[in-house]
């Protein structure tokens, strides 16, 4: 496998259990106080935006969506400072925040570079 397609992995492995891991948290695991449809729409909202191009594969939406990764990674340093009771929760999200962050960045680094040799390789021709 070309590091591509490892580092696009890596970023949707992230960008999934997040979508994977919140709804869990707080409609199962440890639900909020705060109706949890409420809760689960300001969290989960945000990670609708880019989910079409990080389908297709899109390095500029992958550019633009490691800055909503920023976003879990604050909401899990919060948790894990304010909420005892759910620090493992908020280490998961910590760690899947960090994992779509690298992943997202490095995938519009290098997915960037290869479309640009292939649009120069086409006007060569």
């Amino acid at each position: 496998m070309d590091k591509l397609r490892r580092v696009r992995l890596l970023a949707l492995c992230g960008y999934f259990g997040l979508w994977l891991l919140l709804p869990l948290w707080y409609g199962w695991l440890s639900p909020s106080e705060l109706p949890v449809g409420l809760v689960l729409g300001v969290l989960l909202t945000p990670l609708l935006f880019p989910l079409r191009g990080i389908l297709q594969g899109r390095p500029y939406t992958f550019a633009w969506s490691s800055f909503l990764a920023l976003f879990y990674f604050i909401h899990a340093v919060l948790e894990l400072y304010s909420t005892p009771q759910d620090r493992y929760l908020a280490l998961i999200e910590l760690l899947l925040s960090i994992i779509f962050y690298i992943g997202a960045v490095s995938y519009a680094k290098l997915g960037g570079q290869a479309l640009k040799q292939r649009q120069e390789k086409e006007t060569t021709e």
